[in-house]
């Protein structure tokens, strides 16, 4: 039986899944093996999260709520990573502090 996992998050970054949020997403599920896809509604339509295209025209803003889920190898571990990532509003605004950088 084939490993299976899913959630929902909310978007709190300020311009939603766009450009650099998009990158970031598609790059981190890309590190996984299980098939991952996104939905922007429980029902669907269903899209590949690893696909830059296909998320970024989601056009997903602030305050949606985005749908997971993910069958095969490391299903869950995908889905826990996305569904952090997010939370943490895409890492921006620890990229976006300097002092928080170290040499």
């Amino acid at each position: 039986m084939s490993a299976t996992a899913s959630a929902k998050v909310e978007i709190t970054h300020a311009v939603g899944l766009h450009a650099r949020p998009s990158v970031k997403f598609t790059k981190l599920a890309k590190t996984f093996p299980a098939t991952i896809e996104m939905a922007l509604t429980e029902d669907g339509p269903w899209i590949d999260a690893k696909s830059i295209v296909k998320v970024m025209a989601a056009k997903a803003p602030k305050g949606t709520v985005i749908h997971l889920r993910a069958s095969g190898e490391g299903a869950s571990e995908a889905v826990d990573a996305l569904v952090a990532l997010v939370t943490r509003d895409f890492d921006e605004a620890a990229e976006g502090d300097v002092h928080a950088r170290t040499a």
